[in-house]
C-alpha cells in the first residue's frame, strides 16, 4: 500500500456524532438542525414499487424480458435492489460484523484512523469544508480501495484484527460485480461493453461505512444530506435492519425497504453523462431513527482519473449531446465545490459551465 499519496479533498475535523449522541441531549447543536427535513414530503406507498433485479436471470435468462426490466429500472428509477448477485454470503456477513465491531471500539481507538486535513480517508465526517456548514448526523469510515498503489496503509484498520482482510476480499468481489453490471448497462444502451468498462479501467473505487446514531429529535436532523453520487455505479448494503435510505422521485422522498441479502444499486453521475441522460443519477439521502443506530456500507466505482467523460456517440440520437464532455478530475472538483452552494455539478455540465 502507498504511504504518501494524499487525496485532493480534505475535511475539517468536527465532533464525532456517535459520542455526541451518547449524551442525554436536551438540545441538538444548531449546526445539525436542518429545518427543511421537517417539511419534506415522503411517500410510503411508492417504496413498494422500487424494482428488484435478479442478476442470475439477467445473465442466464432466455429472451429479452429480464433486460427490458433492467433497462426500466435504470431509466425510470435509477435505483434497484439486486438479488442473486453472486457475492459470497459469508464475506457479506463478515464485513457487516467487522463494521459493527469497529464502531463499538472506544473513541480513542477509532481516532487512530482519524481523517487528516489532506485526506477524506479514515474516520470522521464526509466533506466538511466550512465552519458555517450544516453537519450531517453521521460518522463515516472511508478508504480508497483501488487502484491498489494509491491505498493509504495508515488508514487500513488493525482492529478488529480481521477487518483489513475482510475489506480486501469484499471490495474485490464488488469490483467484479460492478463490471458485470456495466456490461449489462452497455448492452441496453447499445454501446460496446469494452467501451464502457474502459472508462473505469484502473479506476478509483471507494469503500465507506456510514454510521447513523439515534437522535430523539430525528425529524430535525439529516443522516446524509440530499446528493447524487459522482460514481458510475454505487453498491450499498444495509448492515442492520434499521431503515433510512430515501430516494427522490417526482419531487417526493420514497423510502427504500432493503431486502435481506440484496444490494441496493444506484446509477451515478458518470453514467448519466455517458448515457446522455438516458439513465439518470437522482438525489437520495439518509434519515435518522429516534431510538436505534443504523449502519450501511457503500462501495463507489468511479471512472479512471483524468479520463474524459461525455455522451457516447451511440446514445446521441437526433437531439445531440445534452452534456459537455469534461475531464473527470475537473468534474470532481466542481462536485465538491457545488455541495455548499446547493447546486448539482451535473446541471453545470448541461449548461456548459464546467
Amino acid at each position: 500500500m502507498g504511504e504518501n499519496k494524499a487525496d485532493e479533498y480534505g475535511s475539517i475535523p468536527v465532533p464525532n456524532v456517535q459520542y455526541l449522541a451518547m449524551d442525554e441531549l436536551k438540545e441538538i447543536p444548531s449546526r445539525y438542525i436542518q429545518p427543511k427535513a421537517e417539511t419534506d414530503r415522503v411517500s410510503i406507498d411508492e417504496s413498494r414499487e422500487i424494482p428488484v433485479i435478479d442478476l442470475q436471470e439477467l445473465l442466464h435468462g432466455q429472451g429479452g424480458d429480464q433486460m427490458a426490466s433492467f433497462h426500466t429500472a435504470c431509466k425510470d428509477w435509477s435505483f434497484f435492489q439486486l438479488i442473486n448477485h453472486g457475492v459470497t454470503e459469508g464475506i457479506i456477513e463478515k464485513i457487516k460484523g467487522d463494521a459493527e465491531e469497529f464502531f463499538r471500539l472506544p473513541l480513542e481507538k477509532k481516532k487512530a484512523y482519524a481523517q487528516q486535513a489532506e485526506s477524506v480517508q479514515g474516520y470522521g465526517q464526509a466533506f466538511v469544508v466550512s465552519e458555517e456548514q450544516k453537519l450531517d448526523w453521521c460518522d463515516i469510515f472511508a478508504l480508497r480501495t483501488f487502484p491498489i498503489d494509491e491505498r493509504l496503509a495508515k488508514f487500513w484498520p488493525t482492529s478488529p484484527p480481521s477487518f483489513s482482510e475482510t475489506i480486501e476480499r469484499y471490495v474485490e468481489e464488488l469490483q467484479e460485480l460492478n463490471l458485470r453490471l456495466l456490461e449489462l448497462i452497455a448492452k441496453n444502451l447499445g454501446v460496446d461493453a469494452d467501451k464502457l468498462i474502459n472508462t473505469c479501467k484502473n479506476g478509483t473505487q471507494w469503500f465507506r461505512i456510514n454510521y447513523y446514531p439515534p437522535c430523539p429529535q430525528a425529524d430535525k436532523v439529516i443522516g446524509i444530506s440530499p446528493h447524487s453520487d459522482p460514481s458510475l455505479i454505487t453498491l450499498l448494503i444495509q448492515v442492520n435492519e434499521v431503515e433510512g435510505l430515501q430516494i427522490k422521485k417526482n419531487g417526493t422522498w420514497v423510502p427504500v425497504k432493503p431486502l435481506p441479502g440484496a444490494f441496493i444499486v444506484n446509477i451515478g453521475d458518470a453514467i448519466e453523462m455517458l448515457s446522455n441522460g438516458v439513465y439518470k443519477s437522482i438525489e437520495h439521502r439518509g434519515t435518522i431513527n429516534p431510538e436505534r443506530e443504523r449502519l450501511s456500507i457503500a462501495v463507489f466505482q468511479l471512472p479512471t482519473s483524468g479520463i474524459l467523460v461525455g455522451p457516447f456517440e451511440e446514445v446521441l440520437g437526433n437531439s445531440g449531446a445534452k452534456y459537455k464532455t469534461v475531464d473527470y478530475d475537473e468534474y470532481m472538483k466542481s462536485y465538491f465545490a457545488t455541495k455548499l452552494e446547493g447546486k448539482r455539478a451535473l446541471d453545470l455540465v448541461k449548461l456548459g459551465e464546467i
